[in-house]
C-alpha cells in the first residue's frame, strides 16, 4: 500500500483512478513529455491518462512493482501538480514529471528526496538507480543535488527520439549517511 506523504510544500498521495481527468489536463505538453520514455504515445491521445492509470500504473501498484504519487501543493491540495513513482525495474527506480509552471522551485527536489527516503527506509530497496537524458538538465541537477553518482552512459528512445542518456545511482548506506550528515 502507498502512503500519503508530505514535504514542507507538498502533499503526495497515491494514485487514483480519478486523476487521470487531471492528469489529462496537465500531461500532454511537449516540456512535459519530451525527456519521458518513448513508451509513451505523442501524440497524446484524448483517453491516455485513463489507459495509463487503469491498464499500467494501478495495475502494476497492485502487484507490488511501483508505488505512484500525485504531487500537490498543501495550499491547493485538490490540484494535481505532477507524478512521482518508484518502481522495481532493473536500472529504472524513479521518474517523474511537473507542469512546467510549477518547475524551478525546488518542488520536484522536495518530492524526490521524500520518496528516495521512501524507498530506502520503508521499502527497504538497497540501490536507487535513475536513468535521464543528458539534455535533461534539470533533472540531472536533482539527481546531482542527492548525492547520486553517473554510473553509465548510453543512448535511449524518448517521446522526443534517441538521445544521449545517463544512469544515475545511489545506495541506502550513502543516502541515509547524507541524511545524518544534514541533521
Amino acid at each position: 500500500m502507498t502512503l500519503v506523504l508530505e514535504t514542507a510544500r507538498l502533499l503526495l498521495r497515491p494514485l487514483e483512478l480519478v486523476d487521470a481527468e487531471q492528469i489529462q489536463q496537465v500531461f500532454p505538453q511537449w516540456e512535459v513529455v519530451r525527456y519521458l520514455t518513448d513508451t509513451i504515445p505523442w501524440p497524446y491521445p484524448k483517453d491516455g491518462a485513463l489507459a495509463f492509470c487503469r491498464d499500467h500504473a494501478l495495475p502494476a501498484v497492485g502487484r507490488g512493482e511501483q508505488w505512484i504519487w500525485t504531487l500537490r501543493l498543501k495550499t491547493e491540495p485538490e490540484r494535481l501538480i505532477g507524478l512521482i513513482h518508484l518502481m522495481t525495474r532493473d536500472n529504472d527506480n524513479r521518474g517523474f514529471w511537473l507542469d512546467p509552471r510549477w518547475q524551478r522551485r525546488g518542488l520536484m527536489t522536495e518530492a524526490c528526496d521524500i520518496v528516495t527516503d521512501y524507498w530506502f527506509n520503508t521499502l527497504r530497496f538497497p540501490v536507487l538507480r535513475a536513468p535521464k537524458a543528458v539534455a535533461n538538465a534539470a533533472s540531472r541537477r536533482i539527481s546531482a543535488k542527492q548525492g547520486m553518482r553517473l554510473v553509465a552512459t548510453e543512448d535511449r528512445n524518448y517521446v522526443s527520439g534517441r538521445l544521449a542518456a545517463e544512469l544515475w545511482e545511489i545506495t541506502a548506506e550513502e543516502w541515509n549517511a547524507r541524511r545524518q550528515h544534514r541533521a
